[in-house]
C-alpha cells in the first residue's frame, strides 16, 4: 500500500487567508505529510491570522507577498533560498477581482478591473514559477487552482472565468517550457467551496445548490478533498502528470443536463 511521505521535503504556498482557506487545507495536509513549508500572506491585514496558523506547522516559515509586486515575490524566493536551499513543489491559490466587476454585467467590465483580475488570479503564476523553478533543483510540482468557469458560464463569475481560463493555459504552457527541467505544472478544478472569497461571488449558493443536485456523487466536495489532491500532485505518486486540469467536484463537470 502506498503512503505520502513527504519528509525532508519543502515548498512554498501562495494564497493562505484564514483557516477556512483552500490554500490553508493544502498547507496543513502537507505539512501533516512531513513536509516544511513557507506561507505568504497579501498584506498586514492578515499577518496576524496567517502567522498564527503558521505556529501550528512544525518549521513553517511566513512571509508578506503581494503578487503584483516583483520586488516582493523576488525577496520570497530569495528568502525561502536563505532557509530551506531548495524546493519541491509551489502552490498557487490566489485569485481577485473587483466587487463591481463581479455584480454586474461581464460587458460592462472596465479596462482596469479586466487588467486586475487577469493580473492577480492568472499573471501572477508566471514570476512565481520563473522565481521557484531554480529552486527545484531535484526537479519539482506546481499546483494551480483553478474553477469550471474557465469553460462555462456561471452568472455573476463574470471576469474571474476569463481569469481562470487564462491562468489554465498558463499552466499548459509552463508545463512545457518547465518539463525538461522535470518541473510539473498542473491545476486543480475545484468545485464551489464556502471560502471567504466565494462570499463575494454573487449566486455561490445557487452555485453550490445546483452543483449538488447535478454532481454525480450527488454532494459538495469538501476543502479536504482538494488538499488530498493536492498532495498527491505535490508527490511523486503523480510523476508522469503535467499540464493538466484535475476535476475535484463530485463529478459535477461531466454531466449535460
Amino acid at each position: 500500500m502506498y503512503s505520502i511521505d513527504l519528509t525532508g521535503k519543502n515548498g512554498v504556498i501562495i494564497g493562505v487567508a484564514n483557516d477556512r482557506s483552500i490554500a490553508w487545507g493544502i498547507a496543513s495536509i502537507l505539512a501533516q505529510a512531513g513536509a516544511r513549508l513557507a506561507l505568504t500572506y497579501q498584506n498586514d491585514r492578515v499577518k496576524d491570522r496567517v502567522t498564527k496558523l503558521a505556529d501550528t506547522l512544525d518549521g513553517a516559515m511566513t512571509m508578506p507577498c503581494d503578487a503584483t509586486d516583483d520586488s516582493q515575490v523576488e525577496e520570497v524566493f530569495h528568502q525561502v533560498g536563505e532557509n530551506f536551499g531548495e524546493i519541491s513543489f509551489l502552490v498557487h491559490s490566489i485569485a481577485f477581482a473587483n466587487r463591481e466587476d463581479l455584480d454586474g454585467r461581464f460587458v460592462d467590465t472596465g479596462r482596469d478591473g479586466f487588467r486586475i483580475a487577469l493580473e492577480v488570479s492568472a499573471y501572477s503564476l508566471l514570476p512565481l514559477v520563473r522565481h521557484a523553478a531554480p529552486l527545484m533543483t531535484g526537479g519539482g510540482s506546481v499546483v494551480a487552482m483553478t474553477f469550471d468557469a474557465s469553460q462555462r458560464v456561471y452568472p455573476g463569475y463574470n471576469v474571474m472565468g476569463t481569469a481562470k481560463a487564462a491562468l489554465e493555459h498558463s499552466v499548459r504552457q509552463l508545463a512545457y517550457e518547465f518539463g525538461e527541467q522535470n518541473v510539473r505544472v498542473n491545476a486543480i478544478s475545484a468545485g464551489p467551496l464556502e471560502t471567504l472569497s466565494a462570499r463575494g461571488i454573487s449566486g455561490f449558493r445557487d452555485m453550490r445548490h445546483a452543483a449538488a443536485e447535478k454532481a454525480p456523487l450527488q454532494r459538495n466536495i469538501t476543502v479536504d478533498e482538494v488538499a488530498q489532491t493536492a498532495l498527491f500532485l505535490c508527490s511523486s505518486l503523480s510523476s508522469g502528470i503535467t499540464g493538466t486540469i484535475i476535476p475535484v467536484d463530485a463529478g459535477y463537470h461531466i454531466m449535460a443536463v
